[in-house]
């Protein structure tokens, strides 16, 4: 099992939009490589030119001390080494961007190793041999990936497999880019690329395996659950962690969540585990497999979690409806600080499935029974100068009628794209909505909604 915090799932969590550099670093690898298509890991080798204070053991803490600043800092080599000097203990490797002479040492720093017994006699200059190891996979591609462009656009790690989403540009190199993470990203054994937009009924996605074993089964752990799923077949998006620990803060022991697109269970099993009472669905049936299998996994309480194979309309239409309609006629019971919670995290087009909550319930008789509140968190994606205003507006004309006085919060996710966010409107349904009182439908809509495109 491999952990989301670990394996650096969130690595995009190190997104490396950056601007390739002209100007060649002394510690970069060769001028060479630039182009490269096939690793050769020989070509990476370089002896560079590199400062080297000699010292004793004696006050050898405090001399490291204060030289780290000025440390030779790259992949796999230490910066304090044996010295090939037998007069001395210990050779301290400095950085040549940073120090080309002992006068490049600060003067407050020359002083107190002056103050040690280090001076200019100590220092000297040693050639290195650096190797493909030595640099960094951000490194190498600065070198190898063509100049002046995005040198990759982000990756996310799920358990063992690297995700990449590679610009058009960087698809010739792409084998290129798969083996250098591979190297470089111990937790990884897999690279794929993302072939197209997710825009099938089930939220995954073509994927080309560009590095390492074809293994799509990954554990991953988050919010004290841990996920077992076949990545080619289901959802998951790690950069969604934070947001679906944002939500289970919201709930309460004792209160009831709907998960309308539950995928594998990121919001509905660390709410069971809470001891809410959870209705989760999702459409796709791989992801309700993977859902009925963590569950178990985790052992949570039976008696608190149902799963559901269905469209999301007629989760709303049926499991939800029912359940309220039972609650109001006395056979469904809740503590009196009870909430219901519905999660709607498909944000191509969550919006669209709200119209079924206008006038959902047609017996006006439980009307005053509704007594519990209502959170509706609905997540979609929104391309604009203020996200905020056009995320009430899509709400509001979704729902069908007013209700932009029961809008709690609207918060911004994450950042898409350029322009475009995923925000999330927290809105509080009502009796009045759910009866229709607003509302001159005389019934609720059934009319199915393709489902299930996100990215």
């Amino acid at each position: 099992m491999v952990s989301a915090h670990s394996t650096g799932i969130v690595q995009f969590f190190s997104v490396l939009y950056r601007k390739m550099c002209s100007s060649a670093s002394v510690l970069l690898p060769p001028v060479g490589v630039r182009g490269m298509k096939v690793l050769d890991r020989e070509k990476f080798s370089r002896n560079i030119q590199v400062p080297i204070l000699k010292v004793t053991e004696k006050n050898l803490s405090k001399v490291i001390t204060l030289c780290k600043t000025y440390f030779l800092k790259v992949e796999n080599f230490k910066p304090v080494q044996s010295c090939q000097d037998a007069s001395f203990k210990k050779c301290i490797f400095f950085n040549p961007e940073k120090i080309n002479d002992w006068t490049d040492i600060s003067e407050d720093d020359r002083t107190a190793l002056s103050n040690l017994g280090i001076d200019k006699s100590n220092f000297d200059i040693q050639e290195v041999q650096l190797l493909y190891e030595n640099f960094k996979y951000d490194t190498i591609f600065k070198a190898v990936l063509p100049e002046q462009e995005e040198i990759v656009s982000g990756f996310s790690q799920i358990g063992h497999i690297i995700h990449l989403n590679l610009k058009e540009h960087l698809l010739d190199y792409r084998q290129f880019i798969g083996q250098v993470l591979l190297d470089k990203v111990k937790t990884c054994h897999t690279v794929v690329n993302k072939s197209n937009t997710i825009d099938n009924t089930y939220r995954n996605f073509s994927m080309e395996v560009i590095a390492g074993a074809e293994n799509f089964l990954v554990t991953v752990k988050e919010n004290g659950c841990k996920f077992k799923f076949d990545f080619s077949k289901v959802y998951w998006n790690p950069r969604l962690s934070k947001e679906h620990e944002r939500i289970l803060s919201f709930l309460k022991p004792g209160d009831v969540l709907f998960d309308a697109f539950c995928g594998v269970g990121p919001f509905s099993l660390p709410a069971v585990k809470c001891k809410c009472k959870v209705y989760a669905n999702d459409l796709n049936p791989d992801s309700v497999l993977w859902l009925n299998h963590n569950a178990k996994f985790n052992c949570v309480d039976p008696n608190l979690f149902k799963s559901y194979n269905l469209d999301g309309n007629d989760f709303i239409n049926k499991i939800f409806k029912e359940y309220l309609i039972e609650y109001c006629k006395g056979n469904e019971t809740l503590r009196e600080s009870a909430k219901i919670h519905i999660t709607m995290n498909l944000p191509a087009m969550a919006v669209e499935f709200l119209s079924n909550f206008n006038g959902l319930i047609k017996d006006k008789e439980l009307l005053d029974k509704l007594d519990k509140e209502i959170l509706i968190y609905v997540y979609c994606f929104v391309v604009g100068d203020d996200p905020v205003t056009i995320s009430k507006e899509m709400v509001n004309k979704n729902i069908g009628c007013e209700v932009t006085t029961n809008i709690v919060d609207v918060f911004d996710v994450r950042n898409v794209s350029p322009k475009k966010e995923m925000m999330r409107v927290t809105l509080k349904l009502t009796a009045d909505i759910l009866f229709g009182v607003n509302s001159d439908n005389d019934e609720p809509p059934i009319k199915k909604k393709c489902t299930d495109k996100d990215n």
